[in-house]
């Protein structure tokens, strides 16, 4: 399977005792995620979950929502 540009594939990560995840050191370098950084987890029951920066997400987020709409919308 090719991956398109841009998206990754980082591999599977363990979730603790305490409901903790480590994110993958390469995914950490990719989107420049370093200690103390904000983070925002979102959730779609069919989606799943995604972890983004928070800065990230103020820029986009709102098309993030407007693509899952478009995709349910063409589920009916």
């Amino acid at each position: 399977m090719e991956i398109p540009k841009g998206h990754y594939i980082f591999g599977t990560v363990k979730v603790g005792e305490r409901g903790q995840i480590i994110i993958p050191k390469e995914a950490r370098e990719t989107f420049q995620i370093k200690p103390g950084d904000m983070l925002i987890v979102l959730g779609d029951e069919k989606w799943g979950i995604a972890v983004t920066k928070s800065d990230v997400l103020q820029k986009h987020a709102q098309d993030v929502f407007q693509k899952i709409g478009e995709v349910e919308n063409d589920d009916h």
